[in-house]
C-alpha cells in the first residue's frame, strides 16, 4: 500500500487538526500515514526556524489571518477544538512517550489521547502528573509509559527522528514526505493528496 511520513508533535494545533482528518486523508489519497514524532522546538532550532506567532508578531494582521484560516478549517470539518491555555505547551515528555510507544499496540489510543488531551481537554501534557493520571484514566499502561519516558532509548529516540526530519527538509508542522517530496501544512493537503494519486 502507499504511504507517506506525517511529522508531528502534539505541540501543534495544525498538526491536531491534520491528525483529526488523517481517515479522510488516507482515503481520499489511498495511501497510509505513517506517524513520525519529533520535537518541533527541535527543529525550529536546527533550521534557525521561528514559530509563527513570534515570527509574524509584528506583521499587521498575518496573525489574524491565519486564526481565520483555522476556523475556516476547523468549522469545514467539524472538528472539536479549544485552544489551550498552557501554550506553548512543553511536549518534550508526551513526546518521547510517543517514541515509546510507537511499535505497541495502544500507540493509535496514544496519539488520539495526548492530541485530545491538549487541544480539547486543556491539559498541560507537559506536567508529568497530569500525564500520568490521563494515561491512567485512559487505561493505559501508565507505569510502563511514565518508565518510557525517561529512558535513554526515548530521549535519544526523539533527538534521531528530530534530526533526521530535518535532514530531510523539515523546517516545520506539520509536514509531510511521499517519499522525497515534502509538503508543508494543511493549506498543501489538497495538492499531496494529487500527487500521491498521480506519481502512485
Amino acid at each position: 500500500m502507499k504511504s507517506f511520513d506525517f511529522i508531528y508533535d502534539f505541540a501543534s494545533p495544525n498538526v491536531y487538526l491534520m491528525h483529526k482528518i488523517m481517515g479522510q486523508i488516507e482515503d481520499r489519497s489511498g495511501a497510509k500515514a505513517r506517524y513520525v514524532p519529533v520535537l518541533l522546538g527541535g527543529i525550529f532550532r536546527l533550521t534557525e526556524n521561528t514559530p509563527p506567532l513570534v515570527q509574524f508578531k509584528d506583521v499587521k494582521g498575518k496573525i489574524e489571518y491565519n486564526r481565520r484560516v483555522m476556523a475556516r478549517f476547523i468549522e469545514k470539518y467539524d472538528i472539536p477544538f479549544q485552544f489551550n491555555p498552557h501554550f506553548p505547551v512543553m511536549t518534550t515528555p508526551v513526546m518521547r512517550g510517543a517514541i515509546f510507544a510507537q511499535d505497541k499496540d495502544y500507540y493509535g489510543q496514544y496519539l488520539d489521547l495526548c492530541f485530545d488531551a491538549v487541544w480539547q481537554h486543556q491539559l498541560n501534557m507537559g506536567d508529568l502528573e497530569v500525564i500520568e493520571n490521563t494515561l491512567e484514566k485512559a487505561g493505559l499502561p501508565a507505569a510502563q509509559i511514565m518508565a518510557g519516558i525517561q529512558s535513554p532509548q526515548a530521549k535519544e529516540g526523539l533527538f534521531a527522528t528530530t534530526q533526521a526530519a530535518v535532514d530531510r527538509g523539515a523546517f516545520g508542522a506539520p509536514m509531510m514526505f511521499v517519499g522525497d517530496e515534502p509538503f508543508f501544512g494543511k493549506d498543501s493537503l489538497d495538492e499531496m493528496i494529487e500527487w500521491i494519486v498521480n506519481h502512485g
